[in-house]
């Protein structure tokens, strides 16, 4: 089966717990381009949050995923089309590699885990919320990196590589080193994705670029300029491969 983020270049994540620039809509976000939405954040995550969320943006013609933090902010609604499940490689609480995702399903009896997907998360600015909760390792370097991309597809049968600079733009070559290290795996690249050329650049590296801040930040003008520079990425090879 044919993975459904196969023929991703763009996600948008959208954060429940934000909101979107003044006089933006759902339907805005939607019309950018982008081949996806997350659905999640880090902080300050409920059930009505989320709900309100994916409502919004279920209506419209992108397909639109949960990205889970806790088990209270899972929702089941109609026009969802799945779940895209972090478990952190580099985490130092274990909790975020197997223990929230046991909980998930002790006590949800309602998931649909054909549209189910984890995303092996390497975690890489230390000052990032997400580095803080999970209490991540981020002092790693391209071969470790590497090998955490190789293990999580080798041995554990990761389909989604997902290199989170959260909030800052991080070092491509580390990037790079992941795709590197895995054969069938998808990369995902997240953090600091402002416009064209920075997404031009991390999309020559990664199979898919994350743009999470900016839609609320900046808004959809820019974030459709990510949307080009992702998709124009794919058009030459980088340099030496």
């Amino acid at each position: 089966m044919t993975a459904p983020w196969a023929e991703w270049d763009h996600v948008v994540k959208i954060d429940p717990d934000k909101t979107l620039v003044e006089g933006e809509t759902f339907e805005d976000v939607c019309a950018t381009g982008t081949d996806a939405l997350e659905i999640g954040g880090t902080t300050g995550m409920t059930e009505e949050k989320m709900g309100r969320v994916v409502e919004a943006t279920a209506a419209y013609d992108v397909p639109v995923y949960i990205e889970p933090s806790n088990v209270g902010a899972v929702v089941h609604r109609d026009g969802l089309s799945g779940y895209l499940v972090p478990v952190v490689l580099n985490a130092g609480d274990m909790f975020w590699v197997t223990g929230a995702h046991k909980e998930w399903a002790r006590l949800d009896k309602e998931i649909d885990w054909d549209s189910t997907f984890t995303e092996a998360y390497i975690v890489l600015n230390p000052d990032s919320s997400v580095a803080t909760y999970t209490d991540a390792d981020c002092d790693i370097d391209a071969d470790e990196v590497a090998a955490y991309a190789e293990v999580a597809e080798r041995l554990f049968g990761q389909r989604i590589i997902y290199v989170e600079y959260s909030g800052v733009f991080g070092d491509a070559e580390i990037v790079r080193a992941a795709a590197d290290a895995v054969e069938d795996a998808a990369v995902f690249y997240g953090g600091g994705v402002r416009d064209y050329d920075t997404a031009y650049e991390m999309g020559r590296r990664a199979d898919t670029v994350v743009v999470g801040d900016l839609v609320h930040d900046v808004g959809v003008d820019a974030v459709r300029e990510t949307v080009e520079g992702a998709a124009d990425a794919k058009s030459e090879p980088i340099d030496g491969a």
